[in-house]
Order: C-alpha cells, then structure tokens, then sequence
C-alpha cells in the first residue's frame, strides 16, 4: 500500500494545531526548564496533532499526555522533552534504541535529532499506525520491530542511547546489556503510584552512574507481544 506524504496543509495545521499553538507549547517548555534549544525546536516545528485521534486534535498542544487507545497514551511533551535532552546532554548518540513506540512521536523527536534510531512496540496495531505516520513525515533513519520491548533489540546492540517509554520495576537487564560501555538509558522507575525518571551512564568499566530526573507518570512496562 502506498502511504503518501502529508500536505503542507495538514503539516501547518490551523487553528488549535496552528503554528501559534505550536510555539505557545515551546515556549512553555523552555519556562518550565528544558534548556536543549535543539530539542525545543523540533517539538516546535513537529505536528502533534498527527499522532493523535482527530477528536482529540484541540488539545494537541497542551503540555498534558494523550490517551491513543489500547491502554496507551502520547507523553506530556515536557516529559518527552526532558527525556530528550536528558540523552543528548553528553554527546550526541549516534545510535539510539527505543523501548515502546506507542504513537511514534517520542520515536520521531529523537529521529529528529540523531543519526540511527531503532524502536520496539509489542502492540501490532500501534506500530502499524506509527510507520505510517514515519512513511508521511519522510524519515528514513527509523528501523521499527514488533516484539517484546523488554528484550530490546540485540542483534543491532550495542546502542548508544537507550529509552524507555514505559515504567517498570528495575530496568531489564536484557537492555542493559544492549547498552555500550559508555552509553546513556533514560527510563521511568517504580510502581504506578510512585515512579522516578532515572538517568544511567555508564563508566566504560561496566558500572553505571546513577541519577533521578524527578517524578513522573507512565503506563506499565509489560512482556509478550499483542
């Protein structure tokens, strides 16, 4: 099946996808305190809208996360923001593997801004929707799979980057595995009621340095593929 390019119409949006309603979200991310104007930029020019049911559309650029159907939802943009820069802080990865492609964009900021991106769904239907939306936005350095997000993607390993979309209990160590010697993860951490964003980089002498980004709120972690 084909899968043609958005228009420019549907990438400008009008009204509450508008340009302006764009750049009121930037804004508001940067008074929050995301300091990578690289990762401000991109959520900026980036349609939200797009990743979203139509009947959500007006509140597409609000700086709440988005339910996508399936028991999933599109992060709050800070969150996916701070993520974000929390990777690129140290150096620009080149190769980055992302666990949970939900609606795409998360997958499709980080393709924005780096090289290699390689990203698991274990949800059919959420990963086809979501190639299709990489299809219409043109990006060709986006390499998906239907599978287990907890097992990552080894035969690509080792990554750069690692992050995770999901919160479970400890980080699985199939993916830190996956990750190179000094590599970042970025991932939620905890049960549902209290979670914590933990950064990890590694030493080059296979330890990690730990630090917690702040609280956060994200869907369950789960195994098998549906």
């Amino acid at each position: 099946m084909n899968v043609h390019p958005l228009p420019p119409s549907a990438l400008r949006g009008e009204g509450m996808t508008s340009q302006r309603a764009r750049d009121r979200l930037a804004s508001k991310l940067k008074e929050e305190g995301i300091r990578d104007q690289r990762v401000i930029d991109v959520i900026r020019n980036l349609p939200r809208h797009h990743f979203i049911d139509q009947a959500l559309h007006s509140r597409a650029y609000e700086n709440t996360a988005l339910p996508i159907g399936h028991g999933q939802t599109i992060s709050q943009p800070w969150v996916v923001a701070r993520m974000t820069e929390a990777l690129l802080e140290f150096g620009m990865p080149q190769k980055v593997l992302e666990v949970g492609t939900g609606s795409g964009y998360q997958a499709v900021v980080l393709a924005s801004l780096v090289p290699q991106l390689f990203t698991v769904e274990r949800i059919e239907e959420l990963l086809r929707q979501a190639r299709r939306r990489f299809r219409q936005l043109g990006l060709n350095n986006i390499r998906s799979r239907h599978d287990d997000g907890k097992l990552g993607w080894p035969d690509e390993a080792p990554f750069d980057a690692i992050i995770l979309t999901a919160a479970g209990d400890a980080i699985p160590t199939q993916l830190l595995d996956q990750l190179s010697p000094t590599g970042v993860l970025v991932a939620p951490v905890g049960s549902p009621s209290s979670q914590m964003l933990i950064r990890l980089r590694g030493d080059g002498q296979g330890d990690f340095i730990q630090e917690e980004l702040g609280a956060v709120s994200f869907v369950p972690l789960l195994g098998g593929i549906g």
